[in-house]
């Protein structure tokens, strides 16, 4: 095969593969963003704080449904193919979405507006567990030694669409329709949109091709054998989503909470705010294939490593300077400078997770990692967010969780990348 038609092949694999993380990344970015219609069409209280909280609080429930995702369906995805077990979780996914867009407020059908709502959260973390780690593992796999970091940069790359087509369409529709019309039923326009796709992305993943790799495997292993192999490798594992965090941390702040901070802390339009989501994902799109092609050059850990340090100095300066001089145009400039922490850091880190994993487990074993960070981390951005600003009066105190986080992913870089030469031959002992 020509160089030429391996490229073409392997852009349409990438388009088939990454259609559900646009899905995936889509919804949670709405949830985020319409967090206080939802707050006020299915969490009723008297407290707006309240309300928003119990939101954000459903927000990460969906996020501590993921860890489960991972082991149960990254099972099945490494027991019966890349192929088949991404259109489970997209069936999963689809039947979230639906649910969350058709639901009837709190004042129609009381309790059961709340519930149906959480279970909408729950189906959609549950298959997110493993959709994110199930299409990194399947560019890890298409990809070669050379050009890993810059494939599997592209999944990130797909979510970057979806938040910038979720901020446009939700940038028109609040010039097109009143404050009140978005409140009382505006918002779920995006949603329902969101449904509508679905029988596209459907197909794109009914055309998908099986890996080389897993074809490549005599056996594949049984349930049994997983658990066994997981529980063999719990520091590779929980120093995965250590690493992880940063990643997860850095894009949940500058895409789902950012039209909320820039609302209620600093006193922004939606418009600004969801303007500034535009050009940060923009800006994200940018980035993830930069930071993993330099990835691939000089290797993973200088990249890891440097951009940590960086996050872990100049965070809090950052966010502090953005409150005590607030502006829509210093919004952008901390938003755009906190985008290359995470462009820079997430183009690398996907590789290093997927060529830290054991062979036959790889795609449970990645998601179980990247479930548990945004679960523990990513997910509960936006409650610890509101959480420390509530709590201390200070607007730029997110900036601390920020760090934590990137001190975690600083010491787990560490300690993966002094495994990763013998697990980069591991990797490559797959693909012969």
């Amino acid at each position: 095969m020509s160089e030429g038609k391996a490229q073409s092949g392997n852009i349409r694999k990438i388009l088939n593969v990454t259609s559900g993380n646009f899905l995936e990344q889509y919804d949670f970015f709405l949830f985020g963003f319409y967090a206080t219609y939802i707050a006020a069409k299915f969490f009723h209280s008297e407290n707006e704080y309240v309300s928003l909280m119990m939101t954000f609080t459903v927000f990460a429930a969906g996020f501590l449904m993921r860890p489960l995702g991972a082991i149960f369906l990254g099972s099945y995805v490494d027991r019966v193919g890349r192929r088949k077990g991404l259109i489970v979780t997209l069936g999963l996914m689809a039947l979230g979405t639906i649910l969350i867009t058709f639901v009837p407020s709190y004042d129609r059908i009381g309790i059961m507006a709340p519930i149906l709502v959480v279970l909408g959260r729950l189906l959609q973390g549950f298959s997110a567990g493993v959709e994110m780690g199930g299409v990194s593992v399947y560019l890890a796999e298409i990809a070669t030694d050379k050009n890993r970091g810059f494939i599997t940069s592209w999944q990130s790359g797909s979510q970057q669409i979806a938040v910038v087509f979720a901020a446009i369409l939700g940038f028109g529709l609040n010039h097109i329709l009143t404050a009140e019309q978005v409140g009382d039923w505006g918002w779920r326009i995006p949603f329902l949109i969101g449904c509508l796709i679905i029988p596209l992305i459907f197909f794109l993943r009914r055309n998908l091709e099986e890996t080389e790799a897993f074809k490549a495997q005599k056996t594949h292993p049984s349930k049994q054998e997983i658990f066994q192999t997981m529980v063999s490798n719990w520091r590779i594992v929980l120093a995965g989503m250590l690493m992880s965090a940063m990643t997860t941390t850095t894009f949940y702040f500058i895409t789902v909470y950012t039209p909320v901070y820039a609302k209620r802390a600093l006193n922004m339009s939606i418009s600004d705010s969801l303007l500034a989501a535009v050009v940060v994902g923009l800006s994200n799109f940018i980035w993830l294939p930069i930071g993993g092609a330099i990835s691939d050059r000089i290797g993973r850990k200088p990249v890891l490593v440097g951009i940590s340090i960086l996050a872990i100095f100049t965070a809090f300066p950052a966010l502090n300077w953005l409150v005590n001089h607030t502006t829509f145009t210093n919004l952008l400039i901390v938003l755009l400078y906190f985008s290359f922490f995470f462009g820079m850091y997430n183009g690398s880190m996907v590789a290093t997770l997927a060529e830290s994993m054991p062979p036959r487990v790889r795609t449970v074993g990645f998601s179980l990692a990247f479930s548990l960070a945004t679960a523990l981390f990513g997910g509960v951005t936006p409650m610890m967010s509101t959480y420390l600003i509530e709590r201390t009066g200070d607007s730029s105190m997110p900036a601390l969780w920020l760090m934590f986080a990137a001190t975690c992913s600083l010491l787990a870089s560490l300690y993966l990348c002094k495994r990763l030469p013998n697990r980069k031959r591991m990797y490559q002992e797959t693909r012969i």
